[in-house]
């Protein structure tokens, strides 16, 4: 029987939305509905903007331990409602059990801990001359976030604006909206003003447009596709609003002739993997030495055969569903599109794995002998689909993976000093090398059409931060 999560939180109150129109949420598992949410209009976005803007001006001077205390409160929530909150991630969006609780669950709560030492540390002001540089909370801030990693793209963006000083209106993906509910439940209990958070759920279209051109809102923060990031901008222009986007990836991971080449190929078709391949900072092109793509397609079988397919209640899965039948038949055309263009077929293909008749289920798959022209080289597929592509030197390896409209994220294995050299030459936002993983203190965010300004870190920070210079006022 599915649960109604349909009142929108304004304004310091849970309340009904303008309209009644709701929309049922799909587990990619069941396909089944277990859920539905209200459907939001322009007009809830009104009353929450306004909201947001008449709190501003008491929460913008309220003190650092305030915050401090706010944001530790949510912390102990999120803690609190832990296994609630994996659940709900687990059931919207598929992912296993295993990584709802660790790094789904984990990055949310970490984005909210780390911000604690950055706000705690941070100078807001400083001397220049006869000049007092002030570092002011941004305003108004409208945010727009996906259902890939539903609770982290959240948090990214709340726990900064929080502790920047700055009030909210949040539009969650409704396609994976009760993580978001229940974070919002954690923040009315946290001890925040009225105004100061506020969620509306409904559809990109309508509520996430009037979010990007709403008069009331400074700055909208938009995590998505490249395409509806374009759509966000244009509507904010004409509000001469600051925009930030984390958008799509393609990203390169180059494996290079020192690297420890088993250990290497078979993290790399962890990482691909990992999240039902739903990540934008995927590593889904593998760049080998071309001398050696006969051994990487062996060392790719293995590890791809470990990628367990099944229930996300299960402990053992490594891959659930991905998360709609949008999504599923988008992959399943690219994979045919990957064979239809040449391109080896290792593992894996089209349709179902093998004893599933229901749920959004893909083939873990791995192509080899790809060129970088291929549709599933240049197209963010978001499942786990890899391709291997060969190079023949340094050079070549650099160019093609510069070679795509792409700038989030890239991959280097290889000895250390070489790594960090090849590194240098990826023109994106951010590069692992020999299987770095994230860190909650370092700025996240990409060049080219994978966006515009940095989340997390010290950077993502200073994005919720005007400058004001008090000149004579030293």
């Amino acid at each position: 029987m599915s649960k109604a999560y349909n009142k929108f939180y304004i304004n310091g109150k849970w309340v009904e939305p303008v309209n009644k129109k709701t929309l049922d949420v799909i587990n990619p598992a069941t396909e089944q509905a277990f859920a539905t949410i209200s459907m939001g209009t322009a007009a809830d976005v009104d009353a929450a903007a306004k909201a947001a803007r008449a709190a501003f001006p008491a929460w913008s001077q309220s003190t650092v331990a305030q915050r401090v205390t706010v944001i530790k409160n949510i912390i102990a929530g999120l803690k609190a409602r832990g296994d609630e909150m994996a659940t709900a991630i687990s059931n919207e969006m598929g992912a296993p059990m295993g990584l709802a609780k660790t790094a789904q669950l984990g990055s949310g709560i970490g984005h909210f801990a780390s911000i604690i030492g950055i706000l705690e540390n941070y100078a807001f002001e400083e001397i220049r001359g006869s000049t007092r540089i002030v570092k002011e909370p941004a305003g108004v801030c409208g945010f727009i976030t996906p259902w890939n990693w539903p609770l982290n793209q959240i948090a990214c963006k709340v726990a900064p604006a929080l502790a920047a000083g700055c009030t909210i209106v949040l539009k969650p993906s409704e396609v994976a909206p009760l993580s978001a509910y229940i974070l919002a439940e954690i923040i009315a209990e946290a001890g925040l003003p009225a105004g100061v958070f506020n969620m509306v759920n409904g559809d990109g279209p309508t509520v996430g447009a009037a979010i990007a051109a709403h008069p009331e809102i400074d700055l909208v923060s938009f995590t998505g596709s490249t395409r509806a990031g374009r759509e966000v901008a244009k509507a904010a222009a004409d509000g001469i609003k600051r925009v930030t986007q984390e958008l799509g990836g393609k990203s390169a991971n180059i494996i290079l002739e020192d690297a420890d080449f088993a250990k290497a190929v078979s993290g790399g078709v962890i990482g691909c993997f990992g999240n039902s391949g739903q990540s934008c900072n995927a590593p889904t092109r593998m760049l080998v030495p071309q001398a050696r793509m006969a051994e990487t397609i062996e060392i790719a079988k293995v590890a791809a055969a470990k990628a367990k397919v099944g229930d996300p209640l299960d402990e053992t899965t490594r891959l659930g569903p991905v998360v709609s039948a949008v999504q599923f038949e988008k992959i399943n055309a690219l994979i045919q599109k990957g064979i239809d263009e040449g391109a080896e077929l290792v593992v894996g293909g089209t349709g179902r794995p093998e004893g599933f008749t229901k749920g959004y289920y893909i083939k873990p798959t791995v192509f080899a002998n790809v060129t970088n022209d291929m549709t599933i080289a240049r197209e963010e597929i978001f499942g786990p689909v890899l391709s291997i592509i060969g190079y023949k030197d340094d050079a070549d390896a650099v160019r093609i993976a510069n070679d795509t409209e792409y700038g989030l994220s890239g991959y280097v294995s290889g000895e250390p000093q070489h790594a960090q050299k090849i590194a240098r030459q990826i023109r994106t936002g951010m590069v692992h090398i020999n299987g770095a993983g994230p860190d909650f203190s370092s700025p996240f965010g990409g060049y080219k059409k994978s966006g515009n300004g940095r989340e997390w870190g010290v950077e993502g920070f200073e994005e919720f931060l005007e400058i004001k210079s008090m000149l004579g006022a030293a």
